[in-house]
C-alpha cells in the first residue's frame, strides 16, 4: 500500500502512543521505531521508492527544496501534526535511495516533576544572570530537560525568553514569560547573526540550540557576561569535558582568556544519560550537576586541575552532584542494575566506594585522589 498523507500521519500516532523516540524510514525496509533506546521494525509493509519520495515531499516545507526532491543529498527541518505531535526531520541519500530519520517531539512540554529530576536543577532555573549547558550524546534527552528548564521559568517568572533553534523543537505558549521562538533558516541565517541580533531584543534568557562553534560561545560569554541567563546545549558527557570542548574551540594563544571568562561567566552544567531500568520497561536519566563556586571556578581557570572539580561538586551535595553520586542513588533506590551502573560510572572504584562507605566524608580524600588519577587519563584522550 502506498504511503499517502492518511498513512503517514497513522505512523506518527502509532509512534506517539508507543513513546517513540525516533522513527526511521529506507526504501527497501519496513519503518523502524527507536523504544526505550533500541531499534524495532513495525508490523508493516517494505518502504517502496515512491513511498520515501511522497512522504519527503510532506515533510518539506520549502517550495524550492520541493522541486529539487530528485536529487536532493540531505535537508534538515520540521513537521507538525496537528496537536499529536512535531517531529525533526533529517533526509538523507544512501546508496542513491533516500532515507528520513524523524526525532518525535510531543506536543506537551514536560515538567521538572514529571521528569523526576533533582530539585538542584529547579535551583539552577532561578539564576538570573550567567551561562547554563546542558550536555549529553545525542538522545540523552537534553532537549527535553532544556525544555522542561525553560517551562519552569515560563510558569514562575515575568521575563522575555529568545530561543534561537534548528529546528523549533517545543512549541511554548507564553504564560508569566514572553516566549519568542526563532527557527534557523525560516526566521534568521545563522546562529551568530541571530545572537548579534538577540542582543538588541530586550531579552533577559537567551536560548541556544546548540553551541557549535567559537564565535557562537563567545557571543553567549559576551550575553552571560552583560547579565542576561544563556542556556545552550553541548554533545559532551560530563563537566570536565564539556570545559574541554568549549576552550578547545578557540585558538591556543586566546584559551587562557578563554578559560578565565568561562570561569566568572558559566552558572551550571548539567550533563546526563538515559540509562536502562532494572525492570526492562523504560530508561532513567542520570545526572551529574555542577553548580559555580569559588572553588570550581578554579578549577575551569586553570588554577587547580580540571579533574579536582569532582572533590567540590561530591562535597556540595545540595546544589551539585556527580554521575557517580546519582549512580549509587539509583542502584540503591533498585532503578538499574549493578551492571548497568558500572558500566556508566565515570570512575568505577569511586562508584564503589560510594557503596562500600555510602559516600561518608571521612573516605572523601582517598576516594578523590582515585578519581583523580582516573580522570586525569580519560581527560587526555579528550584533548
Amino acid at each position: 500500500m502506498a504511503y499517502d498523507q492518511k498513512q503517514f500521519h497513522q505512523l506518527l500516532v502509532l509512534a506517539v502512543k508507543n513513546s517513540v523516540s525516533d522513527i526511521h524510514l529506507r526504501a527497501g525496509e519496513k519503518p523502524y521505531f527507536r523504544i526505550k533506546g533500541h531499534l524495532k521494525a513495525i508490523n508493516s509493509a517494505e518502504l517502496s521508492d515512491e513511498d520515501m519520495r511522497k512522504i519527503s515531499l510532506l515533510t518539506i516545507v520549502e517550495e524550492d527544496i520541493k522541486a529539487k526532491i530528485d536529487s536532493l543529498k540531505e535537508y534538515d527541518g520540521s513537521y507538525q501534526y496537528g496537536n499529536v505531535c512535531r517531529v525533526r526531520v533529517n533526509i538523507l541519500r544512501f546508496q542513491g535511495k533516500l532515507a528520513i530519520i524523524m526525532r518525535v517531539i510531543t506536543m506537551q512540554i514536560p515538567t521538572l516533576a514529571q521528569l523526576k529530576l533533582p530539585e538542584a536543577v529547579t535551583s539552577i532555573t532561578n539564576a538570573k544572570r550567567g551561562l547554563v549547558l546542558v550536555t549529553g550524546v545525542t538522545g540523552s534527552g537534553k532537549s527535553s530537560t532544556l525544555a522542561a528548564m525553560l517551562e519552569e521559568i515560563n510558569m514562575n517568572r515575568s521575563e522575555h525568553i529568545l530561543t534561537i533553534e534548528d529546528p523549533v523543537e517545543f512549541l511554548f505558549s507564553s504564560k508569566k514569560c514572553r516566549i519568542t521562538q526563532r527557527e534557523l533558516g525560516s526566521d534568521t541565517e545563522s546562529f551568530k547573526d541571530a545572537l548579534r541580533g538577540a542582543l538588541r531584543q530586550d531579552p533577559d534568557i537567551i536560548v541556544i540550540g546548540e553551541m557549535r562553534d567559537a564565535e557562537t560561545i563567545q557571543i553567549a560569554m559576551k550575553a552571560a557576561e552583560t547579565g542576561h541567563l544563556v542556556f545552550g546545549t553541548v554533545h559532551t558527557t560530563n563537566a570536565p569535558s564539556t570545559i574541554n570542548r568549549v576552550v578547545s574551540m578557540f585558538p591556543p594563544e586566546e584559551q587562557d582568556n578563554i578559560k578565565k571568562r568561562l570561569s566568572e561567566c558559566l552558572h551550571a552544567t548539567v550533563s546526563q544519560r538515559l540509562l536502562p531500568t532494572k525492570d526492562g520497561k523504560g530508561r532513567v536519566c542520570a545526572q551529574e550537576i555542577m553548580v559555580n563556586n569559588p572553588g570550581i571556578q578554579e578549577c575551569i581557570s586553570g588554577k587547580e586541575p580540571l579533574s579536582q572539580m569532582y572533590v567540590f561538586m561530591e562535597k556540595t551535595k545540595d546544589t551539585m552532584q556527580s554521575f557517580d553520586q546519582h549512580l549509587t542513588q539509583l542502584y540503591k533506590a533498585d532503578k538499574i542494575t549493578y551492571d548497568v551502573a558500572i558500566d556508566a560510572a565515570s570512575s568505577p572504584s569511586n562508584f564503589e566506594r560510594n557503596l562500600e562507605f555510602g559516600g561518608n566524608d571521612d573516605d572523601e580524600e582517598n576516594k578523590n585522589d582515585s578519581r583523580k588519577k582516573e580522570d586525569e587519563s580519560s581527560l587526555e584522550l579528550d584533548r
